[in-house]
């Protein structure tokens, strides 16, 4: 090779260094023909706007064509050396090149080196830019033939390894997405739950609702009657209705008229379908027993007056395993637990609530309560040991009532509002009352949620006073606990709700839940079902349920006993059995004398019986009471003489 020709690729060097793109692992004499092949300021990825022109040209500038072994140019291809960043360095491996290709000058010719070069290049292309499918096109010399060197392939591969099984990918999809699918939807058989009011004719028209301001449901139901407070001149009355008698209401139908103020609460005895117990403003407490058949004539006498309270009594609720007996609460901020058979005030809790009381709550078996008390607190009290066993101070911040009710599993539900009057509801743990397990905000409406809650499937209804939808959330032991199911909206507001129990539901149309919705002159039947396609029963939405039977007498529960709701199965139905009537027995010995003597003296005999061990402090009261009539007998005999000795 002549020095003409080792200087010709030197002045192409000269002229090209500008602007060179760094490409590693390819040796010196393949950069140089690269340099005069691409020409000044020509990037590697302008190389598919060579003109013929060019490529003659530039094939002018290598006095030959170099041409070595396919394996040899392979391996100078993949072996990596450092870029030449200057012309002297550039010169010292030019000189060095051209030897070598000297001492291979009789091996057999292959293709020319600028192929070689182009092909390199299309691979840099491919690497940065892997979602190029086509490779570059060429000029009308040829189609490049697409060798990649060892190294090139395993980057490919490397590069494009989450890409080689496009097949399982996709097969892999819907499961993720069934997988996140099933984390956001939580699965519920009362997810579809849908409410659906009845049809005109199937309701109770005409009727006067109370207009009375107090935050109780206004309406009770049983499988036999309805009943509702109405607006009453001269005193208080309620409406009892048989289930089967809607339509218009005439105005002359018979009414329970015994109270002289207006009734603010009733409730059914859940042993007894025809015993009901109404408070009312006159300060009373008044336990009636309807005819089978429903009312002829007005009902004015009671089967016992129960009278205790000093203010209007708000709250009336009936023990749930234990017979006759039923606990009120009134305004004057005392509680008294009554034995209905015999008339008599078993249990006072006095100074437990400085304020007016909301709402009061039985545990599932009727050995605690819990009360929710205008002071933002909510009480668990132990009613037989007249104790608080545990409180939470402003369990909801606002002024608004609150109400909390026991859930099977021994939590407490509460309903409330925040300090920006948004109505909240709440879980918590009456084991640990310093958090509660959940809180949710839920609008800012003003009127009161009343909760309403089924032990059977553990689904709470929130009707609001003066709201138009009802509300029902389902109560799991998973995050967030208290899951938002659906609710049902109506036009018209409510003004009080009664809610049917789970024996008087009709278990082959998968009805779940019933309510009677009050408006101001009508009341609305709505019926919860669950949609399902079998007619036959469904098991899995009615398990056994609290039955109508008695676990206890209350003389047991008064003495420390406790009994479990007796339970029934509804896959025949619910037949309602013959229920006996009421009958008070009056025990007490000292009916005559005065009462403040009379709770003394029944405090005194319950502490007796409950406890042995106080027997010397009752010994003691007793004594005293003796020396006390003594001593008034002896004052009696010295009265007596005095006015004997005036008269003569």
């Amino acid at each position: 090779m002549t020095n003409e020709g080792k200087a010709t690729p030197n002045k192409c060097t000269s002229e090209t260094m500008t602007g060179l793109p760094q490409l590693t692992g390819i040796p010196v004499a393949v950069m140089v023909a690269a340099l005069s092949l691409v020409g000044t300021s020509i990037a590697p990825s302008e190389e598919s706007q060579y003109s013929l022109d060019n490529q003659s040209k530039d094939e002018k500038c290598l006095s030959q064509d170099v041409t070595m072994e396919t394996e040899h140019v392979s391996q100078q291809v993949t072996q990596s050396t450092p870029a030449v960043h200057s012309d002297e360095k550039s010169t010292q491996d030019k000189d060095e090149t051209a030897s070598d290709i000297e001492k291979h000058q009789d091996t057999p010719k292959s293709r020319p080196v600028s192929e070689l070069i182009k092909e390199n290049i299309l691979q840099q292309e491919k690497l940065k830019h892997p979602d190029l499918t086509k490779p570059l096109e060429t000029k009308p010399n040829g189609v490049l033939e697409q060798v990649q060197t060892v190294k090139v392939a395993q980057m490919l591969a490397a590069f494009d390894s989450h890409k080689k099984s496009p097949e399982k990918a996709l097969e892999r999809k819907p499961s993720v997405r069934k997988d996140m699918f099933k984390r956001v939807v939580r699965a519920s058989k009362f997810r579809h739950v849908f409410g659906q009011a009845v049809k005109n004719d199937q309701c109770y028209d005409d009727i006067r609702v109370s207009r009375v301001t107090w935050d109780s449901s206004f309406c009770a139901v049983n499988p036999k009657f309805v009943a509702l407070i109405i607006e009453a001149s001269g005193g208080g009355a309620f409406l009892v209705l048989p289930l089967h008698k809607t339509g218009r209401i005439d105005k002359a139908y018979p009414t329970v008229c015994g109270h002289t103020g207006p009734v603010l609460d009733i409730d059914w005895c859940p042993h007894n379908d025809q015993v009901i117990a109404s408070g009312s403003e006159d300060c009373t407490v008044m336990v009636w027993q309807i005819p089978e058949n429903g009312l002829v004539t007005n009902l004015s006498e009671p089967v016992v007056v129960l009278e205790g309270h000093s203010k209007r009594v708000g709250i009336i609720t009936w023990h749930p395993t234990a017979r006759n007996v039923l606990l009120s609460a009134g305004c004057d901020n005392l509680i008294i637990i009554w034995n209905v058979g015999t008339g008599e005030a078993m249990i006072q809790l006095e100074e437990m609530h400085p304020d007016v009381i909301f709402s009061a709550c039985w545990n599932r078996n009727g050995s605690l309560i819990c009360t929710a008390c205008k002071d933002k607190t909510i009480r668990i009290i132990d009613p037989r040991k007249e104790e608080v066993i545990g409180e939470k101070e402003k369990a909801h911040e606002g002024a608004r009532p609150m109400r909390a009710i026991f859930l099977s599993d021994g939590n407490i539900f509460t309903t409330g509002f925040s300090r920006m009057s948004e109505r909240q509801l709440a879980l918590w743990n009456p084991q640990a009352m310093d958090e509660p397990i959940t809180v949710h905000e839920m609008d800012t409406s003003n009127g009161v949620l009343l909760p309403f809650y089924d032990p059977d499937t553990s689904v709470v209804y929130l009707c609001g006073k003066g709201d138009s939808s009802i509300r029902y959330f389902e109560i799991t032991d998973e995050a967030p606990f208290v899951h938002y199911l659906n609710s049902f909206a109506s036009k018209e507001p409510q003004r009080g709700m009664g809610y049917m129990p789970k024996r008087g539901l009709d278990v082959n149309k998968c009805e779940i839940a019933r309510f009677y919705k009050l408006h101001e002159r009508k009341c609305e039947p709505i019926i919860m079902t669950v949609p399902r396609k079998s007619d036959l029963f469904q098991d899995d939405l009615y398990p056994d349920t609290a039955g109508p039977d008695c676990a206890i007498e209350a003389e047991d529960w008064f003495e420390g006993k406790d009994g479990e709701p007796i339970l029934i199965s509804l896959k025949n139905g619910y037949v309602p059995g013959k229920n006996r009537d009421l009958k008070v027995v009056k025990k007490n010995i000292l009916d005559n004398k005065p009462v403040s003597c009379r709770k003394c003296v029944n405090k005194l005999l319950y502490y007796y019986s409950k406890n042995e061990a106080k027997l010397e402090e009752v010994l003691k009261e007793i004594k005293s009471l003796k020396d006390l009539v003594s001593s008034q007998e002896k004052r009696i005999i010295q009265l007596e003489e005095q006015m004997s000795k005036i008269s003569i």
